[in-house]
């Protein structure tokens, strides 16, 4: 692992990659350290980035540390999401710490115990790990989407991954919010289900949206 300013630089190139933009104006702007222009000219020199004109690129060595960085945050946010229960807000800011700590054998196990998954709290990609391609089809995760449950099944809501702020709207007006109790049932024609003491027919976009916990955590018991 690097210094801090420098992983904290490749993490934001990395996402800022994921948007399409690699400009040395944009990276400049979104950066929170006051010596950002600095940094990246000894990242430049240790052969992690190229800057050309205006634009910063990530060479490969920069590549696989930003990967195995963007990585480690985004599992850590699932781990303080699902197994912790950190409250939303304090998800980011202790996934940031979390990722400058993680060994790549405690990173791999995070991985293995939340089931492999693909996207982060916020609907963001993880870059795949060793261990996932070694993953095995008898490992239940413990977060998954609504439409992976069997009829009768309940779980609890952790998060939802709209694809339009109107959708995310209409869930939310319907009860459908994280910390819900939810159960599956019926899967065909639609999927049937019950939030408290409502029953909705949702179709499968909505259903693969959702995604939940095996099991139900009601409070007070």
């Amino acid at each position: 692992m690097g210094n801090e300013a420098t992983d904290e630089l490749l993490e934001l190139l990395w996402i800022l990659r994921e948007e399409g933009e690699d400009r040395l104006t944009e990276v400049l702007q979104a950066a929170e350290a006051a010596n950002a222009e600095e940094t990246l000219r000894n990242m430049a020199r240790e052969g992690l980035i190229n800057l050309r004109s205006d634009r910063v690129i990530l060479r490969q060595e920069g590549k696989k540390r930003a990967e195995e960085i963007v990585r480690r945050h985004r599992l850590a946010e699932r781990l303080l999401w699902e197994v912790l229960e950190l409250e939303q807000r304090y998800i980011h800011p202790e996934a940031c710490r979390f990722e400058h700590i993680l060994s790549p054998e405690v990173t791999e196990s995070i991985c293995t115990l939340l089931g492999h998954p693909h996207i982060c709290p916020h609907g963001k990609p993880i870059p795949r790990g060793e261990c996932c391609t070694k993953f095995k089809t008898e490992v239940k995760p413990l977060v998954v989407r609504l439409i992976d449950l069997e009829a009768g099944e309940e779980g609890t809501i952790t998060f939802i991954v709209p694809r339009s702020h109107s959708r995310l709207d209409r869930l939310l007006a319907l009860g459908i919010t994280p910390g819900s109790v939810v159960k599956l049932h019926q899967k065909r024609p639609s999927y049937v289900i019950q939030v408290g003491e409502t029953e909705l027919a949702v179709d499968d976009e909505i259903a693969h949206d959702i995604y939940v916990k095996r099991g139900i955590e009601r409070k007070g018991q």
